[in-house]
C-alpha cells in the first residue's frame, strides 16, 4: 500500500508562484510513476503533469506548459510540483497520483492506483 500526502497549497494573487510537495511512503518510491492531477468545482478531474520512474520523462498539459514544471527526488521519496505565474483558472484542488504498473504513466486518472488527499489551490484575480 502506498500513501501520499500533499502540501503546499495555499492562497495566492495571480501571476504568483506555488509550489506543491507530495511525500510517498510504504513501497520503494523509485518503483513509481508519478502524476498530479487537479479538480474544479463542477468538473471533471484532469490531468496537468507526470514523470517516469526515474525523472528521465515529463510531461504536462497544453494548459500548464511552460508555467508548471514537476521534479522528483527519489532519496527523499518526494514529487513536486512548481507552478509558476499563477492564473485564476489554475484554481483547484490538485492530487498527487502513483502508478506502480508503467515505468511512465499516461494522463488518464484511472491508471493510477493510488491518491493524496489533495491540497487546495487558489489563485484570486
Amino acid at each position: 500500500q502506498v500513501q501520499l500526502e500533499e502540501s503546499g497549497g495555499g492562497l495566492v494573487q495571480a501571476g504568483a508562484s506555488l509550489r506543491l510537495s507530495c511525500a510517498a511512503s510504504g513501497r520503494t518510491f523509485s518503483s513509481l510513476a508519478m502524476g498530479w492531477f487537479r479538480q474544479a468545482p463542477g468538473k471533471e478531474r484532469e490531468f496537468v503533469a507526470r514523470i517516469s520512474r526515474r525523472g528521465g520523462i515529463r510531461g504536462s498539459a497544453d494548459s500548464v506548459k511552460g508555467r508548471f514544471i514537476i521534479s522528483r527526488d527519489n532519496n527523499k521519496n518526494t514529487v513536486v510540483l512548481q507552478m509558476n505565474n499563477l492564473k485564476p483558472e489554475d484554481t483547484a484542488v490538485y492530487y498527487c497520483a502513483a502508478d506502480p504498473n508503467r515505468d511512465y504513466s499516461t494522463t488518464t486518472p484511472a491508471h493510477y492506483d493510488y491518491w493524496g488527499q489533495g491540497t487546495q489551490v487558489t489563485v484570486s484575480s
